[in-house]
């Protein structure tokens, strides 16, 4: 692949997101930041998570969202901005397709190492008011990919995201994410991806196991949120505040 580009820096504070009449906590609601911004480990400065267990964390530390993907969106979205899918890095040249797990980039003064692609939630739904939106995306493959922080840096709008290192495996996050997602009974794919469990999350692992073994999964919770009246738990504690549905 080509040398690709970052286009839009962007970090988000936590805050309130509506759904089906009670609030959720999210840090989807990103604006785009003006000049050079320090990536630790654990992401960029500034930048946020409602529900610390399922995102963030060394391993998702920054979602990267290709910029391509917006026009692909706008029959469906209108003129949707980066970055309206609550990713940190806006990028071109850097496709889900392209991009294997494992990859290693130089970003600014920083270095990235792809870890999986993202799963879709709910929140994207509330975030858009499309109550749908998780399963459009995830369907559509347009999903973005996280990347941990192997050297903390800095980054900034217009920097180049050079490719480094990639594995042999060459087991890309689009793979990935079309396995674990969308093709669930894909039992030749699934035994490709275990073939090389070093290049896939500990409990996705486990999980794919477990579909060869009869027991599939359920998508239903990720992809449209607990039922009304049911609390969403934090960190923090749980957020029950009854609000309009958005």
């Amino acid at each position: 692949m080509n040398a690709g580009r970052v286009l839009i820096v962007s970090v988000g504070a936590v805050g309130p997101l509506s759904w089906h009449g009670r609030v959720v906590a999210s840090g989807i609601r990103k604006s785009p930041v003006d000049g050079p911004v320090e990536i630790t480990r654990l992401g960029l400065a500034g930048d946020e998570q409602g529900d610390r267990k399922r995102h963030g964390g060394p391993d998702k530390a920054v979602l990267v969202y290709p910029g391509e993907h917006y026009r692909a969106w706008a029959p469906r979205l209108g003129d949707v901005v980066p970055p309206a899918f609550g990713e940190n890095l806006t990028t071109s040249g850097v496709l889900e397709s392209d991009v294997v797990l494992g990859s290693v980039f130089a970003v600014g003064t920083a270095v990235l190492q792809v870890t999986q692609p993202r799963r879709p939630c709910y929140r994207l739904a509330a975030h858009h008011g499309i109550a749908d939106m998780a399963v459009l995306t995830q369907r559509s493959g347009r999903t973005g990919f996280y990347c941990r922080v192997l050297a903390p840096g800095r980054v900034a709008a217009d920097d180049r995201f050079d490719l480094v290192s990639r594995p042999q495996h060459g087991i890309t996050a689009a793979e990935v994410h079309r396995v674990l997602n969308v093709d669930r009974a894909d039992h030749a794919a699934t035994r490709r991806l275990l073939d090389h469990p070093e290049a896939l999350p500990d409990s996705w692992v486990g999980l794919l196991r477990e579909r060869l073994d009869g027991r599939l999964d359920d998508q239903a919770e990720r992809l449209h949120g607990r039922t009304a009246g049911q609390a969403e738990t934090t960190p923090d504690g749980p957020l029950a505040t009854p609000v309009e549905p958005a």
